[in-house]
């Protein structure tokens, strides 16, 4: 392939270099046709050159050219060793993108009843297959994975050598299970699970979100003015009883759009992803709280489209592609890797009796992401199933490998990283004793213990540990 200038990628560093690689839209059967992936890299400055460092920064949909012209500062020291290299996998951004020709919302969980909030959810399906040509059922984990090996020849190097954080450690982990001899130097960190259905998925996020806003109104009653005050239990009983508040009586937002208790759990949820948000998400609650202003979590945004690792921001690619595309694409690929769903015919009724039965666990995990989270069990209704996916990852025999897992990791939960580290077999665990999603850019412990790995293969056995910065 060639490399040219990232023209389609305002603010991109002046180092960065872009270009497209063609790859088999179905690698089962190459006569469907291809689909065309972007990728840019930044050469290495330093003397000592390892080859390149592929990277993917989450998802699914995440574009992660314009993640790494946000901040390639965050990798510089790896920067000297190895080619930094990102791409947007197929489907997102530059790499042919899904649409759904605008917002996925259905407002499940209010309306006419089951069948028309399904029959919604089918016109959806139907608008992603208008709007997104033939690489919708193409955009799974495994067809990506089989990308990235492709990348890893295209860039000449032997074996892959990887960092991937949230969904890239999916991506990371499917790699090593179907090119285990192909498998370098590899790094998750903010692990994700491999095979559990949606619906486990659901309930183990709710249940880390849960965990995580725990640690914040733990730290907010020891902060001078927390609107919740100086006892943790009764903060959460009073963040429980906002959001059942707004949910029966919405605010008015500023242009007059009701703002419900889900728009609170969902303004949370994003504060969640870093530490550094807390004094802010404290502030916004106070407003919403005491002075009946939605305006504080409204700036927050929602948990479902976090930053990119790392502190810097990159224009946005004033470009081709659509604006929902990373929602559109997140859903896309979560459906495609889940193997169980099987609502697709299912009648309405039968999946109201599941959601019914399915809410009281849910509301237990967390009275105030629960209800969010259960209602994701229905995104994929209506799709077909996926044209490959996930299945068991069992001791691949890939090299040792290091997964970092943060204890107050409000999107990939603790557990995730053991239990992924044991399907995998042949990997190190680093437990990160901190807060918010993944550990790469907010401890320096575990960036030395990354970057000693990643350029002098130093690893050591076991479960090794990083303590909470402040």
């Amino acid at each position: 392939m060639r490399w040219g200038a990232c023209t389609e990628q305002p603010g991109a560093p002046a180092a960065m270099r872009c270009g497209t690689l063609t790859v088999p839209l179905d690698y089962a059967d190459p006569a469907k046709g291809t689909v065309t992936i972007a990728l840019a890299k930044i050469p290495a400055n330093g003397r000592k050159r390892l080859g390149s460092l592929l990277l993917n920064f989450g998802g699914p949909g995440g574009p992660g050219i314009e993640s790494l012209a946000a901040d390639p500062k965050s990798f510089a020291d790896l920067g000297e060793s190895y080619d930094l290299v990102a791409f947007d996998p197929r489907g997102v951004g530059h790499s042919e993108p899904v649409s759904c020709g605008g917002a996925l919302d259905t407002d499940l969980g209010a309306g006419p009843g089951p069948a028309a909030q399904l029959a919604a959810l089918r016109a959806v399906v139907k608008r992603c297959e208008e709007h997104s040509g033939p690489v919708l059922p193409y955009i799974g984990t495994v067809h990506v994975a089989r990308d990235m090996d492709v990348m890893r020849q295209v860039l000449g190097d032997k074996k892959l050598t990887y960092l991937g954080f949230s969904y890239g450690t999916r991506l990371g982990a499917v790699y090593a299970a179907q090119f285990p001899g192909k498998t370098g130097r590899m790094v998750l960190d903010g692990v994700d699970t491999l095979t559990e259905p949606l619906t486990q998925q659901a309930l183990v996020s709710a249940q880390g979100q849960q965990q995580a806003l725990d640690d914040f109104l733990r730290w907010c009653t020891h902060q001078k003015g927390c609107v919740f005050g100086t006892n943790t239990r009764t903060a959460k009983e009073r963040v429980n009883a906002l959001v059942a508040r707004l949910d029966k009586e919405p605010l008015a937002g500023q242009d007059g759009s009701a703002f419900t208790g889900q728009d609170v759990a969902a303004g949370i949820g994003g504060a969640l992803y870093t530490r550094g948000s807390w004094p802010a998400l404290a502030e916004a609650l106070t407003m919403a709280e005491r002075d009946h202003d939605p305006t504080g979590l409204l700036q927050l945004g929602g948990p479902d489209a976090p930053p990119p690792p790392g502190n810097g921001s990159a224009e946005p690619a004033a470009d081709r592609v659509p604006a929902d595309n990373m929602a559109a694409a997140l859903v896309a690929v979560n459906c495609a890797d889940d193997p169980d769903r099987g609502q697709e015919q299912a009648a309405p009724a039968a999946i109201q009796k599941e959601i019914t039965g399915l809410e009281p666990e849910f509301r237990a995990a967390s009275p105030v992401f629960g209800q969010h989270q259960l209602m994701t069990v229905l995104s994929c209704y209506g799709r077909p199933r996926g044209t490959d996916f996930i299945r068991r990852i069992d001791r691949p025999g890939a090299p040792r490998m290091l997964l970092v897992g943060t204890r107050g990791d409000p999107a990939t939960p603790y557990r995730w990283t053991e239990e992924t580290a044991g399907r995998l077999g042949s990997a190190v665990v680093l437990d990160y004793k901190g807060d918010g999603h993944t550990g790469y850019v907010h401890s320096g412990c575990v960036r030395e213990r990354v970057n000693a790995f990643l350029i002098e293969g130093a690893l050591a056995s076991g479960t090794r540990s990083c303590p909470a910065d402040e």
